[in-house]
């Protein structure tokens, strides 16, 4: 196993209640996690669980109520602490709209290592290639307004990578873009875990998404209830149902099928039916 790049000890948040006097709003409690520098970890479960709590933990956007985390090797206790992390683990939210500052595209890109105060030279080597990485720099002079959801996503990918993080922490990027723009963004994704190594965490309600992953943990009520291989954990088809979620269709299509529950992918319920109906003959 690599070495650790993320580890949560321990660790709850609360948030203040709006009523005065009212008692602190639990979002995690007593999490145990620990990510590794390469890995690419999905975060799963309905709305209100805490996943985005457990992003913005790892990117030191809060700092833990209760417990530990630490990010590699700094410990998440101070400002000062928190902004020499947030230069390991970048992060990319819901609304591309929310993050992109400026009008030209490879202006936006720049505005993270410019704020780090990195050499012109250096910024503009940066800036290519992160364009590169996400397939967008044919668009580097255009206007961010006038591309579709999914480039738009893709260029605020860009924006993180040009700050060269060792991780990027995506808290359901795919959730406001149609089926082509979901596709983009997670070809894109996969393609910075497989070939340039960044350690991935994405925060996703889409199961085929997530089975793309290395490690699948699924959350409830602030809790970590599951934490395996996307095949072992969607395998368990009740138990994911009982807690309010579903699993692949290829999966779903087979159990239902009596083919077996570990099938994950398009392709292998293909080669689960064509060996079925192979052996029919």
């Amino acid at each position: 196993m690599s070495e650790k790049l993320i580890e949560l000890k321990n660790v709850s948040f609360f948030y203040e209640a709006d009523e005065e006097d009212a008692p602190p709003i639990p979002a995690l409690r007593d999490i145990n996690l620990d990510i590794h520098k390469g890995e690419f970890v999905a975060v799963l479960g309905h709305n209100g669980c805490g996943k985005s709590t457990l992003a913005k933990l790892c990117n030191a956007i809060y700092e833990p109520t209760e417990g530990t985390v630490i990010v590699d090797g700094i410990i998440s206790d101070s400002e000062e602490n928190g902004d020499k992390i947030r230069r390991k683990v970048g992060m990319v939210f819901q609304n591309p709209d929310n993050q992109i500052v400026a009008t030209i595209v490879e202006d936006d890109v720049a505005f993270g290592p410019e704020n780090l105060g990195v050499e012109p030279s250096e910024i503009r080597r940066r800036v290519d290639e992160a364009l590169k990485s996400v397939n967008m720099y044919d668009f580097r002079e255009r206007e961010p307004h006038k591309l579709s959801g999914g480039q738009k996503q893709r260029v605020a990918i860009a924006g993180v990578i040009a700050m060269q993080t060792d991780c990027i922490i995506l808290d359901e990027p795919t959730a406001m873009l149609d089926p082509m723009g979901r596709i983009e963004v997670m070809n894109a994704i996969q393609k910075l875990n497989k070939e340039l190594g960044i350690t991935i965490v994405l925060v996703t309600h889409f199961m085929d998404e997530a089975v793309k992953a290395d490690r699948v943990v699924v959350m409830d009520k602030g809790e970590i209830i599951a934490d395996d291989t996307p095949r072992k954990v969607f395998s368990q088809i009740d138990f994911m149902r009982n807690h309010s979620l579903d699993v692949p269709q290829s999966t779903e299509l087979c159990n239902l099928l009596n083919l077996g529950s570990d099938v994950l992918t398009i392709d292998e319920c293909v080669s689960k039916l064509a060996s079925v109906l192979g052996g029919a003959k």
